[in-house]
């Protein structure tokens, strides 16, 4: 067989090994992802049964379970409004929290910046006493203090210092004229 002929075979069994092989990865890489995502419910829903456990031996009562609640807020005094979902809402003597199940090494943890945001965002969304983390996998029930903004706009210390300047003059001023007067 002539050198041409098989540089032409050469280069068309490249082409066609490197298209099946990116046709290959592809498909694994979609088996795999959906693999995961399957993996990643089933530990979810596991864990989300084991809070559910755990917060009645402490004594919780389930309200709701994958509860939803809006949150508002403004961007350049336009309103937008965002659909916050907690995994629990339960309640005892009460006492309303809503709650989130955590699984893993380390998304339980309140170090992990993903964790405390969506705990805050809970905190503002939802009407309750407070948020509680679970950690499904050792099960701990943690009773998280959020940060609680007061309502009241900040005081605004221009008009103290605009006040303190002008008794500080209206003083300066009738010293002045006190001491003209008396000279």
């Amino acid at each position: 067989m002539p050198t041409r002929t098989l540089l032409a075979l050469f280069g068309f069994a490249a082409a066609f090994g490197a298209v099946a092989a990116l046709v290959v990865h592809a498909a694994l890489g979609r088996g795999v992802r959906k693999w995961k995502a399957t993996r990643r419910a089933q530990r979810a829903t596991r864990g989300e049964r084991e809070a559910e456990s755990l917060l009645a031996a402490a004594g919780w009562s389930i309200v709701g379970r994958q509860v939803e609640a809006q949150l508002a807020y403004r961007v350049d005094g336009a309103r937008h409004d965002a659909t916050v979902r907690a995994d629990l809402v339960v309640e005892r003597a009460g006492d309303v929290r809503v709650a989130e199940v955590k699984t893993g090494r380390v998304a339980p943890r309140m170090e992990v910046p993903t964790t405390r945001r969506q705990l805050l965002e809970y905190a503002a969304a939802f009407d309750a006493d407070g948020v509680l983390l679970i950690d499904a996998d050792r099960r701990v029930v943690h009773e998280v203090e959020m940060p609680r903004r007061s309502a009241q706009p900040r005081q605004q210390l221009w008009p103290v210092f605009v006040g303190g300047l002008l008794t500080g003059a209206a003083l300066v001023a009738g010293w002045i004229y006190g001491v003209a007067l008396v000279g």
